[in-house]
């Protein structure tokens, strides 16, 4: 099966440890987005830099964001966006997070590194999780995603390639409405810039 179209409307940035990326697998979209973070957040000063290197990818990005994170990356990710300002995560129009548990997880490790408000992410996300052998991880995994308030793609009883294919037609309907609700919100800035240049015009 060809790659996913890629959104090109979108910059990717991408927050993966040292596995492959499932995204190279599933979609064959590149490992690398157009920009990187490598997931090291051992201590405090590594997770702050970690942070650092999200706000400057997301804030650098020429276009809106689309978010890819794997595994341990995924809560990164989340932590990132509950906590950073309002100015650096309305620049990111959704995320899809792949894996954030796997059967070597520790859940509260996970939790303690970080740690976060319980609040609903705020931009739209997919949680693609499950597959073949981790049925065992479901009530981990959609907890996790009524957590960040995200859509969750578990294929646990289809064969594999039935399952392969609707994970990559829910991925393609997620990026195509997130690319949609970018250009919604351009549209009306560009709206309410235009309206607030008229007022001035009639003001003056």
């Amino acid at each position: 099966m060809g790659a996913l179209a890629l959104p090109n409307d979108l910059s990717l940035v991408t927050i993966a440890g040292g596995a492959a990326a499932p995204w190279a697998s599933l979609l064959q979209w590149p490992e690398r987005g157009d920009a990187h973070v490598p997931l090291l957040a051992r201590t405090r000063a590594e997770r702050n830099l970690l942070g650092a290197k999200l706000d400057a990818a997301v804030t650098q990005a020429d276009r809106a964001v689309l978010l890819l994170a794997q595994g341990a990356g995924c809560h990164a990710a989340a932590w990132w966006a509950r906590l950073s300002p309002a100015s650096y995560v309305s620049r990111v129009a959704g995320a899809i997070l792949f894996q954030p548990m796997d059967a070597e997880a520790d859940e509260a490790e996970l939790s303690e590194t970080f740690a976060s408000p319980r609040i609903r992410l705020p931009f739209p996300s997919v949680v693609v999780g499950g597959g073949q052998g981790r049925g065992e991880l479901l009530p981990q995994i959609r907890a996790l995603a009524e957590n960040w308030g995200s859509r969750v793609v578990v294929e646990r009883d289809s064969p594999a390639q039935t399952a392969f294919r609707r994970t990559r037609r829910v991925i393609a309907r997620f990026t195509a409405g997130v690319v949609e609700r970018d250009v919604d919100a351009a549209a009306r800035l560009l709206g309410q810039q235009r309206t607030a240049a008229r007022l001035r015009l009639l003001g003056g």
